[in-house]
Parts: structure tokens; C-alpha cells; sequence
């Protein structure tokens, strides 16, 4: 009934009343998403009436109602096939001035009219794939990069600013070509990296340094909401882009990585805005080239460095020595460098663990980056290995057991999810140094077996990669203690009385062959299969683990 009223004022009335109709019809339906079957042949019709509406020189608040309702109409997929053309599709760009040569935006009362058709489009493109099609024809991605540039430096227009990246997002998103279009022939790098530091309002104190205020006001909504849009199509422009080999693209992304270190260090409207903010920037920082994250981390200033010494002066003097690490200001200092974002990053990661839940797509994208950023920088794997496994002294207690990260990342190593698993393994292992004794000593044998069976590490020894020399300071708490740490649990045992010590040897060789027995019943059954490792620490079935081993010291008994 909607429908019908809604499509016999369109076709016969004048202006004023297609927009009240339009507008009732919207202030109805703004919260539906699904569609009766029905009424779907009126819906086209509807779709089509409003098309030719806005065709003719109507007034800007009708302009306005009638893109409310096809913004509606434009949820249902099916009623889109008939009504998306290329003629209909011109219209759209024509009202959200993307086809404007004009290099301003000066008409306030338009940028209603502006934003509700980037809105349709967004819906239009991405559940349609004529409209997909029609947008590489149409070259939208290039009209929606020039209104970005119409708009970048203009705050009171982020509406326009947003919904433009969105649609930008959603054409890299479903077309791979887009997104190789926007990097290179577009310059979306730089254009929406100056879309981020517009939406932050970052003051450069050096090339890859801005000013942070930590007890400025928080982002706005509609600032926040154009950053994390601008943070999803960047994403998508990033995605391939693991080497660099130009300078100039080591500098483009070193200055973005450098607006996503304010952009983790500074606070959105809400505590999920933040997190959804921080998230955003994480899995961007995920695409940037590992070598150019050495921005995330930066020398003290003056002012900072006169600060720690202040602060340590403070300190006791048997405790000096100890204290690397100073939290003072919101600052978090580790020899010499501010490692206020790497803080950041470790506190995000602890709170995804802390939900216990959507580990693979919340939890593997931070963990991922700490550990690759571990791999190639010296000081944020030290600052990492100081906060996440601290000198052990008391360990009464498994690894797995208690509220600590350490504690928090061990009963990670035993998920179900495989992926978890392996990435935080490999965390702590790189933490490691990816030295196995190392890890044991943190894990326990137990936790680590999954990750040393697949790494061919079971025997001991260490990783393929190159660390530092410097060597971890056991404190004298685990010295005492480490001869009767369980090697397996990774925690202190009190000695167990040896059950066999009571026994007669008849009764030792009878548990031993039964024993054997049972093994041998379980092996000829298939439900055991006894393994053995190679000399590469590999695992494999132990007969063949004993030939190689044989074959082994007859080459080397062998005489010339």
C-alpha cells in the first residue's frame, strides 16, 4: 500500500507533494531491510519513477527525499537488476558532484543532496554487479579521488568525506584492478594518507614525528568515522605491498606508518570507536613493509630525556639498574626510545585475548605484527620481552596458570584454532630469541611441542634466524629452584616418591613386559603408532628413525 501511494504521487504530482510522500515513506521504512516479495515489482517501478524525478528541476529538499527512499529501495538486490543503468547510474554521479569540473564545493545547501547520493551508490555498487561493472566504465574511482581532493582540507564536510571513502573502500574491495589503479596511476597513498593526518590534525615536530597531546579532547564521531574509513580503503590500496623498492615508496610509507603511530596513541568519542579505530589501524600497520615500522618507535626528546633521569633519580638506588623501563607522563620509555605505541599495540592485543572469543580475525592481525616487528627491530623485541616475560621468579605455578600475558599467551599455544596457536607460539618463541632451551624455560616442554614438532626443533637447538648475542640474567629465585622445575609442565614439582622403589625385581620385569604388552597390542592395532626423531629433530615413525640412525654410525665407523 506504500508503494502504491508512494508511485502514484511520483508519476502525477508536482514537487511539493513527491516530497511529502517520499518522506513519510522514508520516516516508515528508514529501519527496513527486508522486502515482502510481493511489492517488489512495485518497488522497480518506484525506483524508476524517482530516477525520472530526478531528472527534472525539482527543489533540493525534494531532491533530498527522493534519494532517502532510493537509498532504501537500493537494500533489496532484486529490485536493483531493472533500474541499474548506465543512464541512471550518470544521474547519481552528477548529484554527488563527481562529475563536476568545478574545483571547489561552495553551495552548502547541495552537500545534503551530495552525501545521500554517495549513500545510494555505496548500496547500489555493492549489491549490484551491473553497477560494479558500470563503475570501471564510468572510471569512478578517479571521480571519487577528485572530490576527495575537492574536500581534503575542508573539516565541515566530512559527511561528503566519508561516505567518499566508503564507496572508494567498497570499489577496492570487489574489483583487484581498482585497487592497483588507486596505488599508481591514482596516487591513493599519498591522497588518503593526507586524508588520515587532515582527519587527526597532525602537527609534524619532525619528518615521521607529530606533536601528541595526551590531555587533548578526543576525536569527534564524524572525525573518527572518516579516519576508519579512510583506514579500510587504505587497507585495500596496501594490500600487495610487503616489498618496497623505490625510496619514494619507503618514504610514503614510512610517513603513513607514522600517522598511524598518533593515530594508536590518541583516543575516539567511545571506548568501541577507539577500539574499532585502533583495530583499523593494526590491520593497516599489518600491510606496511616490515622495515619501515622502525617509525612506530622514536628517540626521547630533550624534554622527555631530562624527565627519565629525574624519574630514575627518584628511584632507589638497588633498584636502578633494574628499572629500563619508566612509565611516567603517559610515556613509556625504554632505553632511550618512546615506546608509547608498541604499549599500545601490547595493551590492544591483551584485551583481544581478554574477550576469549574471534581470536583468528581480532587477535592473529596484532600478534602477527608484534612478532614481526620483534623479528626485525632489536629494541621493540626487547622492550616486548621485558613486559610480556620478565625475569622469572616464582614458578610454583604452570606457565598456563595465572592473569599475566605470559600466562595468557602459553594457553594460547594449546587452542583448538591452529592458526592462534602457531602465531602465538611463534611470539614468544621470536621473544626468544627463537632459542628452544629459552622458550622452555618460559612454556614448559608440553606447550611448546606443537610449535618445535613443526619447526624440526624437538631436539633443541634454535630458529633460522639471527638475533643478538646478549644473554638473559636469570635471577636467583629460578636458579634455586630450576633443578626441580618439571621439564615438561615448566614448573616447580615437589619430588614424587619412585614407585618401584618398594618393588622386588620379579615384580619390576613382570610391570615391564606388561607394560611392553599392551604398547605392542596398541601398535598392531594401529592405535599407537611409536615414533622417534630424526637427526634433523624432525618426528618420524621409529623404525625408520632407527635406520637413519643406523646409517649413520656405519658412515662413520667406516675406515678408508
Amino acid at each position: 500500500m506504500d508503494e502504491e501511494r508512494a508511485l502514484y504521487v511520483v508519476r502525477a504530482g508536482e514537487a511539493g507533494a513527491i516530497e511529502r510522500v517520499l518522506r513519510d515513506y522514508s520516516d516508515k521504512h528508514r529501519a527496513t531491510f527486508k522486502f515482502e516479495s510481493t511489492d517488489e515489482d512495485k518497488r522497480k517501478k518506484l525506483c524508476e519513477g524517482i530516477f525520472k524525478v530526478l531528472l527534472k528541476d525539482i527543489p533540493t529538499t525534494c531532491q533530498v527525499s527522493c534519494l532517502e527512499v532510493l537509498r532504501i529501495l537500493s537494500r533489496d538486490k532484486k529490485v536493483l537488476v531493472p533500474v541499474t543503468t548506465k543512464e541512471n547510474m550518470q544521474i547519481l554521479l552528477r548529484l554527488a558532484k563527481l562529475n563536476e569540473s568545478d574545483d571547489s564545493l561552495e553551495k552548502v545547501s547541495e552537500f545534503p543532496v551530495i552525501v545521500e547520493s554517495l549513500k545510494c551508490l555505496c548500496n547500489i555498487v555493492f549489491n549490484s554487479q551491473m553497477a560494479q561493472q558500470l563503475s570501471l566504465e564510468l572510471n569512478l574511482a578517479a571521480k571519487l579521488c577528485n572530490l576527495l581532493r575537492k574536500c581534503k582540507d575542508r573539516k565541515f564536510i566530512s559527511d561528503i568525506k566519508c561516505f567518499d571513502l566508503r564507496l572508494l573502500f567498497v570499489l577496492s574491495l570487489l574489483h583487484t584492478d581498482i585497487r592497483s589503479q588507486l596505488r599508481y596511476e591514482l596516487q591513493g597513498l599519498p591522497l588518503l594518507t593526507q586524508i588520515l593526518e587532515s582527519a587527526f590534525s597532525i602537527k609534524w615536530t619532525d619528518e615521521y614525528e607529530s606533536a601528541i597531546d595526551h590531555n587533548g579532547p578526543p576525536l569527534s564521531p564524524q572525525e573518527t568515522d572518516c579516519a576508519i574509513e579512510a583506514l579500510k580503503a587504505l587497507f585495500n590500496v596496501t594490500v600487495d605491498s610487503w616489498k618496497v623498492h623505490k625510496e619514494s615508496e619507503s618514504h610514503q610509507f614510512r610517513v603513513m606508518a607514522a600517522v598511524l603511530r598518533h593515530c594508536l596513541l590518541i583516543v575516539g568519542p567511545t571506548e568501541d570507536k577507539t577500539e574499532e579505530l585502533h583495530s583499523n589501524a593494526v590491520n593497516l600497520l599489518s600491510n606496511v613493509p616490515v622495515s619501515c615500522l622502525d617509525v612506530l618507535i622514536c628517540p626521547l626528546t630533550h624534554e622527555e630525556t631530562a624527565q627519565e633521569a629525574t624519574t630514575l633519580d627518584e628511584l632507589p638506588s638497588d633498584k636502578t639498574a633494574e628499572k629500563e623501563t619508566v612509565l611516567k607522563s603517559n610515556t613509556m620509555v625504554y632505553n632511550g626510545m618512546n615506546m608509547e605505541a608498541i604499549h599500545v599495540l601490547l595493551n590492544f592485543m591483551e584485551k583481544r585475548i581478554d574477550k576469549g572469543s574471534s581470536y583468528r580475525e581480532g587477535l592473529t592481525p596484532v600478534l602477527s605484527l608484534l612478532t614481526e616487528c620483534s623479528r626485525a627491530h632489536r629494541n621493540i623485541r626487547k622492550f616486548l620481552k621485558d613486559q610480556v616475560l620478565p625475569p622469572l621468579r616464582d614458578v610454583t605455578n604452570r606457565p598456563e596458570v595465572g592473569s599475566t600475558v605470559r600466562n595468557k599467551l602459553v594457553r594460547l599455544m594449546t587452542h583448538v584454532d591452529l592458526g592462534v596457536k602457531q602465531i602465538a607460539a611463534e611470539f614468544l618463541f621470536v621473544l626468544c630469541k627463537e632459542r628452544v632451551d629459552s622458550l622452555l624455560k618460559y612454556t614448559g616442554y608440553g606447550n611448546a611441542a606443537g610449535l618445535l614438532a613443526a619447526r624440526g626443533l624437538l631436539a633443541g637447538g634454535r630458529g633460522d634466524n639471527w638475533y643478538s648475542e646478549d644473554e638473559d640474567t636469570d635471577t636467583e629465585e629460578y636458579k634455586n629452584a630450576k633443578p626441580n622445575i618439571n621439564l615438561i609442565t615448566g614448573h616447580l614439582e615437589e619430588p614424587m616418591p619412585n614407585p618401584i622403589d618398594e618393588m622386588t625385581e620379579e615384580q619390576k620385569e613382570y610391570e615391564a613386559m606388561k607394560l611392553v604388552n599392551m604398547l605392542d597390542k596398541l601398535s598392531r592395532e594401529e592405535l599407537l603408532k611409536p615414533m622417534g626423531l630424526k637427526p634433523d629433530g624432525t618426528i618420524t615413525p621409529l623404525e625408520e628413525a632407527l635406520n637413519q640412525y643406523s646409517v649413520i654410525e656405519e658412515t662413520s665407523s667406516d675406515t678408508d
